[in-house]
């Protein structure tokens, strides 16, 4: 009879795992509380959900954080998607490594920066051609930090992708635009997707960097709930917290199953026959 070694390394992912949930189902529990604090649960009641969702300024900046990530999120992937394909063809290596360091320098810069840069630049443009500050700075802010994400997520997919695929199609009559629709674009799928969901989340809880580019009369749920979070404690936070993390599952499921890729399975029955 064998019996199994403890493993440390076990112990430490619940640890880890511990340490990021407790404070997440704390949130969620107190979302239900009839009480107005996080000390004592005094009877289970729905009214802080009632609230958020009779609250149409709430709503409204919800509608507006969405339609944001969204937009940015597909954009940026396709900037994203073309500076990668940009970046691997590059023929020069000099001009490659350049290209690559500067996307690369976005990821590791701190947002507090990156916000700062991009206040300076939109109150540049402000003074010079009467640009303000609102939707559309925060979203070209969004497009441009989203836009390194993609570019990674899609990178390494072009980088194992058999370059004979191509050659193939070229032999077969097809011009540049269909081996672009036909064989580049549905082997990089996988990636894609990848790229645009983890645009889309970097799009939604960004805090930093939407804080220093939004202007009078936008909002979003980040900022919205740290200027709420600021002047109490309040449910209403926690429920539309909780509503956020369901929303994120079903992000996370959703990508799951969207996600699923069975060509390499196809590849190798290809390759056998």
């Amino acid at each position: 009879m064998t019996t199994k070694k403890f493993k440390w390394s076990h112990l430490y992912l619940i640890s880890v795992f511990i340490l990021l949930y407790v404070p997440i189902f704390y949130l969620i529990y107190y979302s239900f509380n009839q009480g107005g604090s996080m000390t004592e649960f005094t009877g289970f009641t729905l009214e802080h959900y009632r609230a958020v969702f009779e609250d149409t300024r709430l709503i409204g900046i919800v509608v507006n954080t969405f339609l944001l990530a969204f937009l940015s999120a597909f954009i940026a992937t396709i900037i994203g998607t073309l500076g990668a394909m940009g970046i691997h063809y590059t023929k020069r290596r000099g001009v490659k490594n350049m290209v690559l360091s500067m996307n690369n320098v976005l990821m590791v810069s701190p947002d507090v920066i990156i916000g700062a840069s991009f206040l300076i630049l939109f109150t540049s443009l402000g003074t010079w051609f009467g640009f303000k500050l609102g939707f559309m700075s925060v979203l070209l802010s969004h497009i441009a930090f989203s836009i390194p994400i993609v570019v990674l997520m899609v990178l390494p997919k072009i980088q194992e992708m058999n370059e004979s695929l191509i050659d193939a199609a070229r032999d077969l009559g097809a011009n540049n635009f269909q081996v672009l629709r036909q064989v580049i674009l549905p082997y990089l799928t996988p990636g894609i997707i990848a790229g645009y969901f983890m645009a889309f989340t970097y799009s939604l809880d960004d805090f930093a960097v939407t804080f220093f580019v939004t202007g009078n009369g936008f909002s979003t749920l980040s900022v919205e709930i740290y200027s709420r979070a600021r002047q109490g404690i309040s449910l209403e936070i926690n429920a539309l917290s909780t509503l956020l993390f369901l929303f994120s599952l079903i992000l996370v499921f959703g990508y799951y199953f969207i996600s699923k890729d069975n060509t390499p399975k196809k590849h190798k029955k290809k390759l056998v026959r």
